[in-house]
């Protein structure tokens, strides 16, 4: 082989060796690649069971993480006498409207008095026009329409804590007192805790739910004529809670049953007796809307399914106002403060609503709820505002 050609392998030889080391070189010393920004996929369905078992709210984005909502103030057009006793006594209302004559309309309210405790009736201008000393009376709620010894009566009822039973009064419209109805001594769950009433719509029957002060059952008895004017209940469900609930309230004309569980937030369950345990959460304590304790419950009917559940929202002394349709999506937040002679609410516990005329100045609706301390904290009592204004 000629000599030149020789020397011309050798170059291109020595050349492809370099070539080869470099890109080894390359190789051995690069970065490393970034890692992919896209994240692993859930598993299918996760998004989706995570919010079904924390009962995350349907019906509204969860408030979870999110700035509390605006609070508007409204102002108490009276309040009630101060309650026998000292300290926070009263609790619940429960408002019966005299369609004949609404100026004549009462709100019937507990006092939980360890000594003095009973239920009270009182007029629109907050004047005590009756006071039974019937027991250390928790929550109280009415319905009308019971046939007691074929006359419609309006009924009344309550948890007695003192006795762990249910305490049942009828209403007379014409004098607005009360008389004990109960046909029998009603045992319910030790320690009870709190009450609301059911006219079903479906079956037209009557019921009673009461609820625990601590883990244990809410139970739901329903209520009938025992003869000679007398009622006894006769328990039909169940409802296992985990811990201490107290207010409820039932809406007749859909069929649920709210229920406040104070340190976790509002329930919403079937509440005709054959419906088993399924509920959904409306919302939770801490996510935004409601501070905990979660208390007293109400509802204002509107028509076709319309109107609104009003929550009490203890911890920052102000109302929740949802939606009562649907997925009962959160309208707004208000807190009810002073006028004039009339201090603001703090602590607020039970509460009640009507749509109906009550009487002046509350024609068009009104809205009872509670005052932890009133007059400086040595008392408690009852503030009325008018709805029309709550809800502008």
């Amino acid at each position: 082989m000629p000599s030149n050609t020789r020397t011309i392998r050798a170059a291109l030889l020595a050349v492809a060796v370099l070539g080869a080391l470099a890109l080894l070189a390359y190789f051995l010393t690069r970065p490393p690649a970034p890692r992919s920004s896209v994240p692993a996929p859930s598993p299918t369905g996760s998004a989706t069971d995570s919010a079904v078992a924390t009962g995350s709210p349907t019906g509204s984005a969860s408030p979870t993480g999110s700035a509390a909502p605006e609070i508007t103030t409204e102002v108490p057009k009276v309040e009630t006498s101060s309650f026998a006793s000292s300290g926070d006594v009263a609790d619940d209302a429960a408002i019966w409207v005299d369609t004949a004559n609404p100026g004549n309309s009462v709100v019937i309210a507990d006092n939980k008095a360890s000594e003095d405790g009973g239920v009270g009736v009182f007029d629109m201008d907050g004047r005590l026009i009756q006071f039974r000393p019937d027991g250390k009376i928790g929550n109280v709620d009415l319905r009308e329409g019971l046939r007691l010894s074929g006359a419609s009566t309006v009924l009344v009822g309550g948890n007695n804590r003192d006795d762990n039973t249910l305490a049942l009064w009828t209403l007379d419209p014409n004098t607005r007192t009360l008389t004990p109805v109960s046909a029998r001594s009603i045992p319910t769950f030790a320690p009870n805790y709190g009450f609301c009433m059911y006219r079903s719509s479906a079956s037209g029957k009557f019921y009673a739910f009461v609820t625990p002060n601590e883990e244990g059952p809410i139970q739901q008895f329903e209520l009938v004529d025992a003869g000679a004017g007398r009622v006894d209940g006769m328990l039909v469900r169940t409802l296992p809670i985990s811990s201490i609930t107290e207010s409820c309230v039932a809406d007749d004309e859909l069929g649920h049953l709210y229920v406040a569980q104070e340190d976790v937030g509002v329930w919403k369950y079937n509440a005709e007796p054959g419906a088993g345990e399924d509920r959904v959460s409306v919302d939770k304590a801490g996510a935004g809307r409601l501070v905990a304790d979660v208390e007293g419950l109400g509802i204002s009917y509107g028509g076709d399914g319309a109107g609104y559940l009003f929550v009490s929202s203890q911890g920052d002394s102000t109302i929740a106002i949802y939606s009562r349709s649907g997925d009962n999506p959160f309208i707004k937040k208000v807190k009810v403060g002073g006028n004039g002679d009339i201090d603001a609410v703090t602590g607020t516990d039970g509460l009640d609503v009507t749509t109906s005329n009550a009487g002046p100045p509350f024609e068009k609706g009104l809205l009872v709820v509670h005052d932890e301390e009133n007059d400086g904290g040595r008392t408690s009592n009852l503030k009325f505002i008018p709805l029309d204004s709550v809800l502008k």
